[in-house]
């Protein structure tokens, strides 16, 4: 039976690049995959591509929070058949989206494999994942640490001097000269170093 997987952490994990590892384990045995990441994602000079901070990257089909996603997987998969769906980013992802997805994994019996944040820099769910904890047949969490060894649950957004953030838009898109993987205990106290 297919599922609707969802894989979350704080940022600097390798859900990129676990997602690409996965993607090239399929192709290696034969078999296809629909790669999918948001438009909303701009941080790399290659919008349609995944591409991981170690270096690795594959091309991917873009779709916006307008996009009906249960449309546009069942006309790509009248064209070309896949055997898994693997998509970055899921944080941004609508409600409506998530359950797009679970439809497919659901009536097509094509597994849906989703990475992303679980929480902002606040502390808050987005939504796209407060969805995915609530309803995806399987939740992972990949692990990263703090600076203090501990695991880092939390993600710090900071300005240029390196002083926390704590309000603003929920969606900034950055990595590390925006971001920093913290645990709860130094995200509390905005601490990002010894």
């Amino acid at each position: 039976m297919a599922k609707l997987y969802f894989s979350y952490s704080a940022m600097n994990a390798g859900k990129s690049a676990i997602l690409l590892q996965s993607a090239y384990n399929y192709h290696e045995r034969g078999m296809k995959t629909l790669l999918l990441k948001p438009e909303v994602d701009t941080r790399d000079p290659l919008s349609n591509h995944i591409v991981s901070r170690i270096g690795i990257k594959a091309q991917a089909e873009v779709f916006s929070t307008n996009t009906n996603l249960e449309e546009f997987i069942k006309k790509y998969y009248n064209n070309t058949k896949v055997d898994c769906i693997l998509l970055d980013e899921s944080q941004f992802l609508t409600s409506d989206q998530v359950w797009q997805l679970a439809s497919i994994s659901d009536d097509f019996g094509i597994p849906v494999m989703c990475y992303g944040l679980r929480t902002d820099f606040k502390g808050n769910l987005f939504p796209g994942s407060a969805t995915m904890l609530a309803i995806a047949d399987d939740v992972r969490e990949i692990r990263t640490l703090c600076w203090c060894g501990r695991k880092a649950t939390m993600t710090m957004r900071f300005d240029t001097k390196g002083n926390a953030i704590t309000d603003g838009q929920q969606v900034e898109v950055g990595g590390n000269e925006k971001y920093i993987s913290l645990c709860r205990r130094h995200w509390l106290e905005k601490k990002t170093s010894k």
